[in-house]
């Protein structure tokens, strides 16, 4: 279905839906209530993320449709400032999109003096609702955790993961559950104690298949607990947004058939905004509107009874749609060699680093030139040229050369040099390696969708989903 008739589909819906809404005295049938919900949460998902995502998909990729999300007849915005900061951390942000509470940076599911909140989940979950949870970092990390869990500080990961655990959810997936292990890689009871709960764990792109009552699904890889690896490094069987949100809607549809509860997060975008690794971003959005489509799948076969609302916690990296050196242009032709991540590459210099052979400056230009588009698609001066050979062959000779220090990762000074120069040439800027206190977007479509047009706070989108349920 093209764009145009889903965007005509969705108006469609969406007039039926406002008559409900016209106010007293008129004579206008019962709101109508969703019995599926999705909500989908793009971790550090700022609108230029989006809209790089989309000349991305159009201009390189040659998708004449846009992003399903920016299809949905519903696009607005929230405010995502918490109770401590004008930017939030995720943990607060994650609190204020599951429970409709403020709280302050660092502290997960409570309130500002560590007062339990509940959330939209557990609510609908003590109703009778199915729950799922899936993301593509630890499934104990601020966001999903923000849905069962109750600590003062988002790193109390014995704790979270064994709130989860109890929880009774049906489904849930991500990346690891990082006190599964000790500082030591010793292996802990936290699995012990999920199957003592309940839930069946199983690993892997053959985990998603599980059939039991209550699944946990997590990475193989048990030392990258803290995401499943980014889509452009194309690791062989990782766990992909995708693919776990298509096994949470065949787990939810298999159990609880009636009525489900889904959230799912792009948690990878966020990792990829620290980073400052504009291809990796641009291609973990479309990776999350993917998710979304599989969500839109499932509202074409449901229209009368699904909810689909997507937004983000916060903006990560303060990301913009061109810079000085592209003009008024975006390149999204330069980041389309880029086949390794930020990331990946850096462990690349590391482990040439380490190596007994004797790496010059034209080993690494082959590599930049196979990897990066370095000598076609990014075309370097004389100057940059010289200056990534200097700082290379300074590298290469033990000699400093400053560290980018990230949330997430830190990066040598050549690392940090080479994507400064490819992010620079595509048109793909940043202002940080942090969040940012930018309005993220909201995008929705379904029974109720109309509820979140206008400015939102991000506690009001909680809110809104139990409204509209009719709790």
């Amino acid at each position: 279905m093209n764009i145009t008739k889903k965007i005509l589909l969705s108006l469609t819906f969406a007039g039926a839906l406002s008559a409900s809404a016209a106010g007293p005295g008129v004579d206008t049938p019962q709101q109508a209530t969703p019995r599926y919900i999705f909500y989908f949460i793009g971790d550090g998902m700022g609108m230029n993320h989006v809209l790089n995502a989309r000349i991305f998909s159009n201009e390189v990729l040659g998708d004449t449709t846009s992003l399903t999300m920016l299809g949905f007849p519903v696009s607005s915005f929230a405010l995502t400032r918490s109770a401590s900061s004008d930017v939030t951390d995720s943990s607060a942000a994650g609190t204020a999109l599951a429970t409709g509470h403020k709280t302050r940076n660092g502290m997960l599911g409570v309130t500002p003096d560590s007062v339990a909140v509940t959330s939209v989940a557990r609510t609908l979950f003590d109703k009778g609702w199915g729950v799922g949870l899936v993301t593509t970092v630890a499934i104990d990390d601020a966001t999903p955790g923000a849905f069962y869990a109750h600590v003062p500080s988002r790193s109390e990961y014995m704790t979270i993961g064994r709130q989860l655990a109890e929880s009774g959810y049906q489904f849930a997936g991500g990346a690891g559950l990082r006190a599964a292990r000790d500082k030591d890689g010793v292996k802990t009871p936290l699995l012990d104690y999920f199957a003592e709960q309940g839930v069946t764990v199983a690993t892997g792109r053959d985990g998603l298949e599980t059939v039991a009552d209550r699944v946990l699904v997590l990475s193989q890889d048990t030392v990258r607990t803290w995401n499943v690896g980014y889509t452009i490094d194309s690791i062989p069987g990782a766990l992909t947004l995708p693919d776990m949100t298509a096994a949470a809607i065949r787990q939810l549809t298999r159990v609880t058939p009636d009525r489900f509860f889904l959230m799912v997060e792009g948690g990878n975008i966020d990792h990829a905004g620290h980073a400052n690794d504009g291809g990796t971003i641009m291609r973990e959005v479309i990776n999350f509107d993917q998710s979304i489509a599989l969500a839109y799948d499932f509202y074409l076969k449901h229209p009368d009874e699904t909810l689909i609302l997507v937004t983000a916690d916060h903006e990560t990296g303060g990301m913009s749609v061109g810079t000085t050196t592209s003009g008024y242009a975006v390149n999204p032709e330069v980041a389309a060699l880029q086949k390794v991540s930020k990331e990946q590459f850096t462990e690349y210099i590391k482990s040439i680093a380490r190596n007994r052979r004797v790496y010059h400056w034209s080993d690494m230009e082959e590599y930049l030139a196979e990897n990066l588009g370095f000598g076609t698609a990014v075309k370097l001066t004389d100057e940059e040229t010289a200056e990534l050979s200097r700082m290379f062959e300074d590298m290469m000779a033990g000699r400093n050369t400053p560290d980018q220090e990230t949330l997430y990762a830190t990066f040598d000074g050549f690392t940090a040099r080479v994507f400064g120069l490819l992010n620079d040439k595509a048109g793909l800027g940043f202002t940080t390696v942090k969040h940012t206190g930018a309005p993220v977007p909201v995008f929705a479509i379904g029974v109720g969708a109309e509820r979140f047009n206008g400015i939102n706070d991000n506690t009001d989108l909680p809110r809104k989903i139990l409204s509209i349920a009719n709790l």
